[in-house]
């Protein structure tokens, strides 16, 4: 799948990766992106339709769906992440209330326009759905799930032609990163990442010199081999 003249959504598009995403999509001739954002938002491309869309509100989920109407692509980039120490639910559940239950959600929404285009959703979740960063504990149990949501998705919705991709992103210069004196990639050059992933196909994009380098060990390891077990489990049973 090229972007050329496809219809784009991202969600999170106001700033870092999610904007990156956007200007991404323009340069590689999209036909149109929607660019979800919880506050309004103004652009000079008349490409760019904005769509009010906080993830975790049921009535704007579903009314974006009905503004939208046709999609190729669906890209869940909002998200959040604070700083805790599990000692307390209420970032737990704010964490899982967007990471999680947001992308679900927008996936269900769109999901008729996507059977229709066979088109593809991307979620954008972090090498913390690998494994856990000690300062971000909630963060990285929602990011795990839904990453795990991915996955199952993946499977679930092959029979229908759409192709589901988990963005397994590292150390990005963006205002959720602000905090970490470490190397970061920039917004722009993970959204070009992400899209040759999704024009190459691969079901687990690595976008940035730090997963980049773990991307062979994942995808030859053993919990890979194993979730494309369970996949042909799905198959076999289809075809009984």
């Amino acid at each position: 799948m090229t972007i050329t003249g496809k219809t784009v959504l991202v969600t999170g598009a106001n700033r870092g990766i999610g904007r990156a995403l956007v200007e991404e999509a323009l340069r590689r001739g999209a036909k149109q992106v929607y660019a979800g954002t919880r506050q309004p938002l103004a652009h000079p491309d008349p490409r760019v339709t904005p769509v009010t869309l906080d993830v975790t509100d049921a009535a704007q989920v579903q009314a974006a769906a009905q503004q939208v109407g046709s999609l190729d692509i669906l890209i869940n980039n909002a998200g959040i992440a604070l700083y805790d120490d599990l000692s307390d639910r209420a970032p737990l559940e704010r964490h899982l209330a967007v990471n999680l239950f947001g992308t679900y959600g927008v996936t269900q929404a769109f999901l008729p326009a996507l059977t229709r285009s066979r088109g593809a959703i991307v979620n954008n979740v972090s090498l913390a759905a690998i494994a856990p960063l000690p300062i971000t504990p909630a963060y990285s149990v929602s990011k795990a799930a839904a990453f795990n949501l991915t996955q199952s998705l993946r499977i679930l919705l092959a029979e229908r032609g759409v192709r589901v991709h988990a963005v397994l992103t590292g150390p990005t210069d963006t205002d959720m990163n602000r905090g970490f004196d470490i190397p970061k990639a920039s917004p722009e050059a993970v959204a070009q990442a992400i899209f040759d992933g999704v024009d190459n196909e691969e079901e687990d994009i690595f976008p940035d010199p730090v997963s980049a380098a773990m991307a062979d060990g994942w995808r030859g390891g053993v919990a890979k081999a194993f979730e494309r077990e369970n996949a042909a489990l799905l198959q076999a049973a289809a075809a009984a």
